[in-house]
Formats: C-alpha cells, structure tokens, sequence
C-alpha cells in the first residue's frame, strides 16, 4: 500500500467495485466525519443529521462513480457539502410551504438562534444566491478547508480556476452577506 492510500481509500475502491460489506463498514467509519461537516453548514443537530443521513445515502448510491482519482476524504468532502446546502435548501422550502408562503425572516431571530447559526444561515442563503459553480469552490475550501490542489483535482479544473472561483464567490458573497448585515 502507499503512503497516501487510506483504509478509507481501500474500502472505497472495494465498495465501488460491488463489495457490499465494504460499503457497509465504510459508512460506519465516515459517519462522524459527515456529521461534523454537516454541522458546519448547519447550525440546528437535527438538520445537522438529516443532511449527515442524506449524504451517506448519497455515497452509498454514487460510490461506483468514486474513481480514485482524489483521496476517498476529498471526495466524501465534495458530497457532504453539496448534501448539505440541498438539505437547508429542502427545509427552507418546507418552512416556506408550512408557513403558508411567508418568506423567511430576513434575520435570524436572536431569541431562538445563536450567533454562529445565525451567521451560518446567512452564508447558506448567500452561497445559494452565487450560484453552484461558485459556491461548490468557496464552501469546499471555506466551509470545509480543503487544499486548493484537492479542490482542482476534485472538481477536474486547473488550480487557477479554482482560486478564481474561490475569489469571484467570496467577493459576492461578502457584498450579500453585508447587505443583509451579517
């Protein structure tokens, strides 16, 4: 085995490959990993692990399009955000339905929500305004921290783009997120 190889990696080559108790024993090992990165776009623990449960479900489906060419983490990484701003994006669209088309507060109500998710839910409504392809970038790097190299590797773009698209979406996302004084 070589140096960068993981058991992660090993077990995912496997799963993608049709072994199902490979897959099973990688889920086990990625949940508290995806729960964490879910929580870092979502403030509420709930929230937190219907985007976690989405996300697994989603490895599970798509393990066979893992093609090794990033490190399984990296690629887990990509499907945890991308889950995660879908889960917020459902839920805000159950909350509108529910609240019979009221749109949602403009600003958190401090009484029932903390800084920090206040914070977060402003971000998940900016990086939905920016677009997938900006927002991909900047939550993969700003949300997630992962390497710009890892990021071109995943996303099958030169290094330059990336930073690009990591530049373009974090100067509007800091134009909206002032707009909304955040």
């Amino acid at each position: 085995m070589s140096s960068g190889v993981t058991d992660l990696d090993v077990l995912a080559r496997a799963a993608a490959d049709g072994d199902r108790d490979a897959l099973d024993r990688l889920l086990v090992a990625v949940r508290p990993d995806v729960l964490r990165m879910s929580a870092r776009f979502l403030p509420n623990r709930e929230d937190a692990e219907e985007a976690c449960q989405d996300t697994l479900l989603a490895v599970a489906r798509g393990i066979t399009r893992f093609d090794g060419r990033s490190a399984f983490r990296t690629w887990l990484h990509r499907v945890a955000a991308n889950r995660a701003r879908s889960t917020y994006a459902a839920l805000r669209r159950r909350f509108e339905a529910e609240a019979h088309h009221e749109p949602m507060p403009e600003l958190p109500d401090p009484r029932r929500t903390s800084v920090v998710a206040g914070t977060r839910l402003d971000l998940l409504d900016a990086l939905d305004a920016i677009g997938p392809e900006l927002a991909e970038s900047v939550a993969l790097r700003d949300v997630l921290g992962l390497p710009y190299r890892e990021i071109a590797v995943l996303l099958d773009l030169p290094e330059g783009t990336v930073k690009s698209r990591i530049h373009q979406g974090r100067r509007q996302l800091r134009g909206r997120l002032t707009e909304t004084g955040a």
